[in-house]
């Protein structure tokens, strides 16, 4: 009967996160897991029984739909509870259920999350735990590409990789992501160039237009003079000059003591 019940529940949120009715989908949700602690083969009880594959492949599935949910909603720690919760069911149920052929697709969803998060030392340590046939999978390979551009500092190829995405939840991560890393670009330009003209800070950040240029610019308080973005100020340059003497003297002081060094030897 429980079994019964959570099926036609599962039908009902499905239906309701294909058709992106969020907050539907949200409550339904709710209700599934309460239906599914009634279930005794789930995790981590696993008794048997003569429905215990359907219950497993349920909860399985429930979570599955429950990790794209929570990318619709951009609630990362919603999805790093249910893919948590998910990996039980793909690591300890392989000899009690066929396998999911959503499993890649949903680690490859979990590696995105991470760089998203910049934690990149817990984004290598998933990726050791994904069998190596997997790995060459597209679903993992991109969050793999673009974490070796993350660490490249080749930001453009990561913003350009964000405008073709495989599917619309990929798109959603890849988007946050674009946001991270144009943050990213922008800090660094600040530091690199007094001044830039609209048309590369357009190209740098992969903008499609000046006005969304120039509505980025007003965000972060850059001034727009004479189509150039400007990152410093005149009372700013004064107190760069004046940070740059002692750096000036600190190369000085390390070449005299090369020299030492080499008579010395």
């Amino acid at each position: 009967m429980a079994l019964q019940e959570a099926t036609a529940l599962f039908g009902r949120f499905k239906d309701a996160v294909g058709k992106k009715d969020l907050s539907t989908a949200d409550s339904l949700l709710g209700q599934l897991k309460v239906k599914l602690i009634q279930l005794p083969a789930l995790p981590p009880t696993f008794e048997k029984s003569a429905t215990a594959q359907q219950e497993l492949l349920l909860g399985r599935e429930v979570l599955e739909q429950a990790v794209l949910l929570s990318c619709k909603k951009q609630d990362e720690a919603a999805m790093e509870r249910s893919f948590t919760q998910l990996r039980t069911y793909y690591n300890d149920t392989r000899t009690l259920v066929p396998p999911s052929a959503n499993e890649v697709a949903m680690q490859g969803l979990n590696l995105l999350r991470l760089l998203v998060q910049n934690r990149i030392a817990e984004f290598h340590t998933e990726l050791e735990l994904i069998p190596p046939v997997a790995q060459k999978d597209p679903a993992i390979q991109q969050p793999v590409q673009l974490e070796q551009w993350l660490m490249e500092g080749a930001y453009n190829k990561v913003l350009a990789a964000s405008k073709n995405s495989a599917s619309e939840v990929h798109g959603m991560l890849l988007a946050q992501l674009a946001t991270t890393v144009r943050d990213e670009a922008a800090s660094c330009s600040e530091k690199a160039y007094e001044r830039l003209k609209l048309a590369d800070a357009q190209k740098l950040l992969l903008f499609d237009s000046e006005a969304a240029v120039k509505a980025y610019a007003q965000q972060h308080n850059w001034a727009i003079v004479d189509g150039y973005i400007v990152f410093k100020t005149e009372s700013t340059e004064g107190t760069t000059a004046s940070k740059a003497i002692p750096s000036l003297e600190l190369i000085n002081n390390a070449l005299v003591y090369a020299k030492e060094l080499e008579r010395i030897v």
